[in-house]
Protein backbone atom coordinates (compact mmCIF):
# COMPACT_ATOMS: atom_id res chain seq x y z
CA UNK A 1 0.00 0.00 0.00
CA UNK A 2 3.03 2.32 0.11
CA UNK A 3 4.04 4.19 -3.04
CA UNK A 4 7.48 3.32 -4.29
CA UNK A 5 10.11 6.04 -4.17
CA UNK A 6 13.00 5.63 -6.58
CA UNK A 7 15.54 7.16 -4.18
CA UNK A 8 14.63 4.87 -1.27
CA UNK A 9 13.00 1.48 -1.90
CA UNK A 10 14.73 0.90 -5.25
CA UNK A 11 18.11 1.13 -3.51
CA UNK A 12 17.17 -1.89 -1.40
CA UNK A 13 17.19 -4.13 -4.48
CA UNK A 14 20.10 -5.83 -6.21
CA UNK A 15 22.30 -3.43 -8.23
CA UNK A 16 21.18 -5.20 -11.41
CA UNK A 17 17.55 -4.37 -10.59
CA UNK A 18 18.06 -0.73 -9.58
CA UNK A 19 17.57 0.84 -13.01
CA UNK A 20 14.66 -1.49 -13.82
CA UNK A 21 12.99 -0.37 -10.60
CA UNK A 22 13.50 3.33 -11.29
CA UNK A 23 12.07 3.00 -14.81
CA UNK A 24 9.07 0.88 -13.72
CA UNK A 25 7.94 2.17 -10.32
CA UNK A 26 4.28 1.38 -11.10
CA UNK A 27 5.12 -2.32 -11.46
CA UNK A 28 6.94 -2.71 -8.15
CA UNK A 29 3.86 -3.40 -5.96
CA UNK A 30 3.00 -6.33 -8.29
CA UNK A 31 6.55 -7.66 -8.01
CA UNK A 32 6.55 -7.34 -4.21
CA UNK A 33 3.27 -9.30 -4.07
CA UNK A 34 4.77 -11.93 -6.36
CA UNK A 35 7.80 -12.29 -4.08
CA UNK A 36 5.58 -12.76 -1.04
CA UNK A 37 3.39 -15.22 -2.93
CA UNK A 38 6.50 -17.18 -3.91
CA UNK A 39 7.55 -17.46 -0.26
CA UNK A 40 4.12 -18.61 0.87
CA UNK A 41 3.56 -21.08 -1.98
CA UNK A 42 7.01 -22.64 -1.66
CA UNK A 43 6.42 -23.34 2.03
CA UNK A 44 2.93 -24.71 1.36
CA UNK A 45 4.12 -26.91 -1.50
CA UNK A 46 6.91 -28.50 0.56
CA UNK A 47 5.23 -28.46 3.98
CA UNK A 48 5.18 -32.28 4.14
CA UNK A 49 8.80 -32.85 3.08
CA UNK A 50 12.14 -32.82 4.90
CA UNK A 51 13.13 -29.63 3.10
CA UNK A 52 10.13 -27.42 3.81
CA UNK A 53 11.39 -24.22 2.14
CA UNK A 54 11.69 -22.44 5.48
CA UNK A 55 14.96 -20.81 4.36
CA UNK A 56 13.10 -18.72 1.78
CA UNK A 57 11.93 -16.49 4.62
CA UNK A 58 15.42 -14.94 4.60
CA UNK A 59 15.18 -13.94 0.92
CA UNK A 60 16.91 -12.26 -0.79
CA UNK A 61 19.67 -13.46 1.59
CA UNK A 62 19.60 -17.10 0.50
CA UNK A 63 21.33 -19.82 2.47
CA UNK A 64 23.53 -22.62 1.06
CA UNK A 65 20.49 -24.75 0.18
CA UNK A 66 19.49 -22.13 -2.42
CA UNK A 67 22.94 -20.83 -3.43
CA UNK A 68 24.89 -23.96 -4.33
CA UNK A 69 22.95 -25.22 -7.34
CA UNK A 70 20.63 -27.72 -5.64
CA UNK A 71 17.32 -28.97 -7.01
CA UNK A 72 15.66 -26.85 -4.29
CA UNK A 73 17.24 -23.76 -5.85
CA UNK A 74 15.92 -24.94 -9.23
CA UNK A 75 12.36 -24.96 -7.90
CA UNK A 76 12.63 -21.57 -6.18
CA UNK A 77 14.05 -19.79 -9.23
CA UNK A 78 11.42 -21.34 -11.51
CA UNK A 79 8.53 -20.47 -9.19
CA UNK A 80 9.79 -16.92 -8.60
CA UNK A 81 10.10 -16.28 -12.35
CA UNK A 82 6.60 -17.61 -12.98
CA UNK A 83 5.15 -15.59 -10.08
CA UNK A 84 6.63 -12.28 -11.25
CA UNK A 85 5.32 -12.69 -14.82
CA UNK A 86 1.96 -13.95 -13.49
CA UNK A 87 1.60 -10.94 -11.18
CA UNK A 88 2.38 -8.43 -13.92
CA UNK A 89 0.06 -10.13 -16.43
CA UNK A 90 -2.81 -10.06 -13.90
CA UNK A 91 -2.06 -6.44 -12.91
CA UNK A 92 -2.37 -5.41 -16.57
CA UNK A 93 -5.78 -7.09 -16.83
CA UNK A 94 -7.04 -5.49 -13.62
CA UNK A 95 -6.19 -1.98 -14.84
CA UNK A 96 -3.63 -1.49 -12.08
CA UNK A 97 -0.80 -0.58 -14.48
CA UNK A 98 -1.03 2.44 -16.81
CA UNK A 99 1.64 1.08 -19.18
CA UNK A 100 -0.33 -2.01 -20.27
CA UNK A 101 -3.89 -3.22 -20.74
CA UNK A 102 -5.85 -6.43 -21.35
CA UNK A 103 -4.35 -9.30 -23.28
CA UNK A 104 -5.94 -9.93 -26.66
CA UNK A 105 -7.57 -13.16 -27.78
CA UNK A 106 -6.16 -14.97 -30.83
CA UNK A 107 -7.68 -14.48 -34.29
CA UNK A 108 -10.94 -16.26 -35.08
CA UNK A 109 -13.76 -17.32 -32.79
CA UNK A 110 -13.20 -19.27 -29.56
CA UNK A 111 -15.82 -21.85 -30.57
CA UNK A 112 -19.50 -22.28 -31.38
CA UNK A 113 -21.55 -19.44 -29.93
CA UNK A 114 -18.46 -17.76 -28.54
CA UNK A 115 -16.84 -14.39 -29.03
CA UNK A 116 -13.70 -12.82 -27.66
CA UNK A 117 -14.34 -10.22 -24.97
CA UNK A 118 -13.75 -9.54 -21.32
CA UNK A 119 -10.21 -8.71 -20.23
CA UNK A 120 -7.64 -11.43 -20.62
CA UNK A 121 -4.36 -11.68 -18.71
CA UNK A 122 -1.61 -9.86 -20.61
CA UNK A 123 0.85 -12.75 -20.78
CA UNK A 124 3.15 -11.25 -23.40
CA UNK A 125 3.79 -8.09 -21.34
CA UNK A 126 4.12 -10.15 -18.15
CA UNK A 127 6.73 -12.41 -19.74
CA UNK A 128 8.71 -9.52 -21.18
CA UNK A 129 8.97 -7.40 -18.05
CA UNK A 130 8.96 -10.36 -15.67
CA UNK A 131 11.98 -11.88 -17.42
CA UNK A 132 13.86 -8.59 -17.13
CA UNK A 133 13.39 -8.54 -13.34
CA UNK A 134 13.78 -12.26 -12.61
CA UNK A 135 16.79 -12.81 -14.85
CA UNK A 136 18.62 -9.75 -13.55
CA UNK A 137 19.04 -11.51 -10.19
CA UNK A 138 20.03 -14.78 -11.89
CA UNK A 139 22.77 -12.88 -13.77
CA UNK A 140 24.05 -11.33 -10.55
CA UNK A 141 27.83 -11.09 -10.35
CA UNK A 142 27.59 -12.31 -6.76
CA UNK A 143 26.88 -15.84 -7.97
CA UNK A 144 29.98 -17.96 -7.69
CA UNK A 145 30.17 -19.68 -11.07
CA UNK A 146 29.01 -19.37 -14.66
CA UNK A 147 27.38 -22.76 -14.14
CA UNK A 148 25.15 -21.35 -11.40
CA UNK A 149 24.11 -18.48 -13.65
CA UNK A 150 23.34 -20.82 -16.56
CA UNK A 151 21.34 -23.12 -14.26
CA UNK A 152 19.29 -20.31 -12.74
CA UNK A 153 18.53 -18.71 -16.12
CA UNK A 154 17.46 -22.09 -17.51
CA UNK A 155 15.18 -22.82 -14.55
CA UNK A 156 13.66 -19.33 -14.65
CA UNK A 157 12.81 -19.93 -18.31
CA UNK A 158 11.18 -23.25 -17.36
CA UNK A 159 9.00 -21.44 -14.82
CA UNK A 160 7.83 -18.97 -17.47
CA UNK A 161 7.18 -21.81 -19.91
CA UNK A 162 4.95 -23.63 -17.39
CA UNK A 163 3.13 -20.32 -16.87
CA UNK A 164 2.68 -19.83 -20.63
CA UNK A 165 1.36 -23.36 -21.07
CA UNK A 166 -1.28 -22.66 -18.41
CA UNK A 167 -2.91 -19.90 -20.50
CA UNK A 168 -6.36 -21.23 -21.34
CA UNK A 169 -9.67 -20.06 -22.76
CA UNK A 170 -12.19 -19.09 -20.11
CA UNK A 171 -15.81 -18.25 -20.98
CA UNK A 172 -18.91 -16.77 -19.38
CA UNK A 173 -22.38 -17.68 -20.62
CA UNK A 174 -25.10 -15.18 -21.51
CA UNK A 175 -28.67 -15.93 -22.47
CA UNK A 176 -32.27 -16.09 -21.40
CA UNK A 177 -32.98 -18.11 -18.24
CA UNK A 178 -29.38 -19.15 -17.83
CA UNK A 179 -28.97 -20.57 -21.30
CA UNK A 180 -25.61 -20.41 -23.01
CA UNK A 181 -26.67 -19.11 -26.41
CA UNK A 182 -23.81 -16.60 -26.35
CA UNK A 183 -20.43 -16.94 -24.65
CA UNK A 184 -17.92 -14.19 -23.93
CA UNK A 185 -14.43 -15.66 -23.80
CA UNK A 186 -10.96 -14.48 -22.84
CA UNK A 187 -7.50 -15.92 -22.23
CA UNK A 188 -6.67 -16.45 -18.56
CA UNK A 189 -3.75 -17.94 -16.62
CA UNK A 190 -4.01 -20.75 -14.09
CA UNK A 191 -3.60 -19.94 -10.41
CA UNK A 192 -0.08 -19.91 -9.00
CA UNK A 193 -1.04 -22.88 -6.80
CA UNK A 194 -1.41 -24.98 -9.96
CA UNK A 195 1.84 -23.60 -11.37
CA UNK A 196 3.65 -24.54 -8.14
CA UNK A 197 2.19 -28.06 -8.27
CA UNK A 198 3.41 -28.54 -11.85
CA UNK A 199 6.87 -27.25 -10.92
CA UNK A 200 7.05 -29.62 -7.94
CA UNK A 201 6.56 -32.53 -10.36
CA UNK A 202 9.45 -31.15 -12.42
CA UNK A 203 11.50 -30.74 -9.22
CA UNK A 204 11.07 -34.45 -8.45
CA UNK A 205 12.19 -35.34 -12.00
CA UNK A 206 14.99 -32.73 -12.22
CA UNK A 207 18.20 -33.66 -14.07
CA UNK A 208 21.66 -33.31 -12.55
CA UNK A 209 23.91 -31.45 -15.01
CA UNK A 210 27.38 -30.00 -15.45
CA UNK A 211 28.32 -26.84 -17.34
CA UNK A 212 30.67 -28.09 -20.04
CA UNK A 213 32.15 -26.88 -23.29
CA UNK A 214 30.31 -28.34 -26.27
CA UNK A 215 31.73 -27.12 -29.54
CA UNK A 216 32.38 -23.40 -29.20
CA UNK A 217 30.16 -22.69 -26.18
CA UNK A 218 29.34 -24.07 -22.76
CA UNK A 219 26.07 -25.92 -22.23
CA UNK A 220 24.23 -27.71 -19.43
CA UNK A 221 24.87 -31.41 -20.08
CA UNK A 222 23.51 -34.36 -18.02
CA UNK A 223 26.05 -35.47 -15.43
CA UNK A 224 25.17 -39.13 -15.82
CA UNK A 225 25.93 -40.77 -19.15
CA UNK A 226 22.66 -42.72 -19.19
CA UNK A 227 20.46 -39.71 -18.32
CA UNK A 228 18.04 -38.34 -20.89
CA UNK A 229 19.04 -35.14 -22.70
CA UNK A 230 18.09 -31.83 -21.06
CA UNK A 231 15.13 -30.12 -22.71
CA UNK A 232 13.69 -26.64 -22.28
CA UNK A 233 10.96 -28.09 -20.04
CA UNK A 234 13.29 -29.80 -17.51
CA UNK A 235 14.47 -28.34 -14.24
CA UNK A 236 18.21 -28.86 -13.75
CA UNK A 237 20.60 -28.81 -10.79
CA UNK A 238 24.38 -28.95 -10.30
CA UNK A 239 24.95 -30.67 -6.93
CA UNK A 240 23.14 -33.24 -4.82
CA UNK A 241 21.10 -31.96 -1.89
CA UNK A 242 21.76 -33.07 1.69
CA UNK A 243 19.14 -35.36 3.20
CA UNK A 244 17.99 -32.44 5.41
CA UNK A 245 17.65 -34.84 8.36
CA UNK A 246 20.13 -33.17 10.71
CA UNK A 247 21.20 -29.53 11.14
CA UNK A 248 24.18 -28.47 9.03
CA UNK A 249 24.67 -24.75 8.45
CA UNK A 250 27.31 -25.30 5.76
CA UNK A 251 24.80 -27.27 3.68
CA UNK A 252 21.76 -25.19 4.58
CA UNK A 253 20.07 -28.08 6.39
CA UNK A 254 17.89 -27.20 9.39
CA UNK A 255 17.06 -30.81 10.25
CA UNK A 256 13.63 -32.22 11.03
CA UNK A 257 13.78 -32.38 14.83
CA UNK A 258 10.55 -31.08 16.42
CA UNK A 259 8.70 -31.22 13.08
CA UNK A 260 5.14 -32.56 13.30
CA UNK A 261 4.63 -35.76 11.30
CA UNK A 262 1.65 -37.84 10.17
CA UNK A 263 1.56 -41.27 11.78
CA UNK A 264 -1.01 -42.66 9.34
CA UNK A 265 0.69 -41.38 6.18
CA UNK A 266 2.84 -43.52 3.89
CA UNK A 267 4.19 -40.52 1.96
CA UNK A 268 6.87 -37.92 2.64
CA UNK A 269 4.98 -36.61 5.70
CA UNK A 270 5.04 -40.01 7.42
CA UNK A 271 6.77 -40.18 10.79
CA UNK A 272 9.22 -42.77 9.44
CA UNK A 273 10.42 -40.64 6.50
CA UNK A 274 10.12 -37.17 8.00
CA UNK A 275 11.84 -38.18 11.23
CA UNK A 276 14.59 -40.02 9.29
CA UNK A 277 14.19 -43.17 11.39
CA UNK A 278 14.90 -41.38 14.70
CA UNK A 279 11.41 -42.01 16.03
CA UNK A 280 8.86 -39.56 17.36
CA UNK A 281 7.17 -38.40 20.55
CA UNK A 282 3.41 -38.47 21.00
CA UNK A 283 1.56 -35.59 22.66
CA UNK A 284 -2.09 -35.21 23.51
CA UNK A 285 -3.61 -31.79 23.09
CA UNK A 286 -7.10 -30.58 23.95
CA UNK A 287 -8.67 -28.36 21.29
CA UNK A 288 -11.87 -26.34 21.24
CA UNK A 289 -14.14 -26.31 18.19
CA UNK A 290 -17.66 -25.32 17.21
CA UNK A 291 -20.20 -28.14 17.31
CA UNK A 292 -23.95 -28.92 17.37
CA UNK A 293 -24.63 -25.96 15.11
CA UNK A 294 -28.24 -25.11 14.23
CA UNK A 295 -29.92 -22.47 12.17
CA UNK A 296 -31.99 -19.90 14.06
CA UNK A 297 -34.80 -18.03 12.28
CA UNK A 298 -33.90 -15.37 11.15
CA UNK A 299 -30.94 -15.24 10.33
CA UNK A 300 -28.10 -16.71 12.33
CA UNK A 301 -26.31 -19.96 13.13
CA UNK A 302 -25.91 -20.87 16.79
CA UNK A 303 -23.21 -23.34 17.87
CA UNK A 304 -21.92 -24.85 21.08
CA UNK A 305 -18.25 -25.14 21.95
CA UNK A 306 -16.93 -28.69 22.28
CA UNK A 307 -13.60 -29.97 23.51
CA UNK A 308 -11.79 -33.00 22.16
CA UNK A 309 -8.38 -34.59 22.52
CA UNK A 310 -6.03 -34.66 19.54
CA UNK A 311 -2.83 -36.69 19.24
CA UNK A 312 0.25 -34.90 17.87
CA UNK A 313 3.36 -36.72 16.65
CA UNK A 314 6.66 -34.80 16.74
CA UNK A 315 10.03 -35.97 15.41
CA UNK A 316 12.79 -36.73 17.93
Amino acid sequence: GVSWNESQQCRLLLPEQLQLCRRNLEVMPSIVRAARHTQLLCQQTFADMRWNCSSIQRAPRFGPDLLKGTREAAFVYALAAAAVSHGIARACASGELPLCSCGHGPPGDPGPGGRWGGCGDNLSFGLQLGAAFADSSAKSSKLRTHGSKAMNLHNSAVGRMVLSDSLDTKCKCHGVSGSCSVKTCWKGLSSLDEIASDLKSKYLAAIKVSHRLVGSRKQLIPKEMDARPVTETDLVYLINSPDYCTPNLQLGSLGTQDRQCNKSSVGSASCDLLCCGRGYNTYTEEVQERCHCRYRWCCSVVCRTCRRSVHRYVCK
